[in-house]
């Protein structure tokens, strides 16, 4: 016999996206060049920059299989955004809605929708307001901050449809690391703090991975760091999983290949290209030799396709 399957029911559905982006950061001076990643985590060499220039900002999935970049500073804080279609290419300047700020992450939502949250422009505290984007990618004005305020954080998807931001700085730069973590509801409301689990640190990398998880990784805790931590499905952060590959910080990660990560580029002294690839059980690898793409810090991915 075949089930019975009542008439109300919903079968949950959350497309995984097959491809991701690098773009923007700072190599010298604050650059524009893309780099794509291939549903195999292969990184391209650079693609021209679309879009002013500028770095430390955030970038996140929309619309199921399309991506934005937006905020950070080009020696002045900006909120503008660059659309990413779902081929990779990377629209034009959009005027900028909210808070100008430097350092804020983001992730997606609700399945086809995206926040970024947090950030700075000079002075502190730092924000906690946040900013929805529709699964069209119109960006909505400031929301009230929830949580504690802080630039340098890291964010990504859980659950499918749900996200997390988490650790950080509270102070000038380099002041008042925290492990916190919040979490974002599958309509986009963001939770009050979670104390935190694992090291404390700011200017880290996140992403999600197995279809219902995420990672955090790297990051700055007075020095540079290679350790990571698990995000569950429902939302619970691991402790500290000794690190594999480069210790480095101010990097950026995305989804890939359906259910698999990559971390990407960051500072270990000088900038670097290095990369390496999450496994759908959330397994980092060693680094991948760094052959493609500009060595550059402070930039944003997200994934596509």
């Amino acid at each position: 016999m075949f089930p019975i399957i009542p008439a109300n029911s919903v079968t949950a559905s959350f497309p995984e996206n097959d491809e991701g982006i690098f773009g923007f950061g700072w190599s010298g001076g604050a650059v524009s060049m893309t780099n794509l990643v291939s549903n195999a985590g292969v990184v391209a060499t650079d693609t021209a920059g679309v879009g002013t220039a500028r770095y430390g900002q955030g970038a996140c999935e929309f619309g199921e299989d399309e991506g934005i970049f937006g905020y950070g500073t080009t020696g002045s804080y900006v909120s503008m955004t660059n659309l990413v279609s779902n081929a990779g290419v990377v629209g034009t300047d959009v005027t900028g809605v909210g808070t100008a700020r430097r350092g804020p992450s983001a992730c997606s939502y609700g399945d086809d929708k995206g926040i970024f949250g947090y950030g700075d422009s000079g002075g502190y505290p730092a924000y906690a307001m946040t900013n929805l984007v529709s699964n069209a990618g119109v960006v909505a004005s400031d929301v009230s901050g929830v949580g504690t305020p802080r630039a340098g954080s890291a964010a990504c998807e859980y659950g499918g449809d749900k996200g997390i931001f988490g650790y950080g700085h509270t102070g000038n730069w380099g002041n008042g690391y925290t492990a916190v973590t919040n979490l974002v509801s599958n309509t986009g409301v963001v939770a009050s703090d979670v104390s935190g689990v694992g090291t404390a640190r700011y200017t880290l990398m996140a992403c999600s991975y197995g279809g219902d998880k995420g990672i955090f990784g790297y990051g700055h805790t007075g020095s540079y760091a290679s350790m990571t931590n698990l995000v569950s499905n429902a939302g619970v952060v691991g402790t500290d999983v000794t690190g594999v590959g480069t210790a480095r910080y101010d990097g950026a990660a995305c989804e890939y290949g359906g259910d698999k990560g990559i971390f990407g580029f960051g500072a270990l002294g000088p900038s670097s290209a290095i990369t390496n690839l999450v496994s759908n059980t959330g397994v980092v690898a060693s680094d991948q030799a760094a052959t493609t793409g500009t060595t550059r810090h402070e930039l944003a991915a997200c994934s596509f396709n």
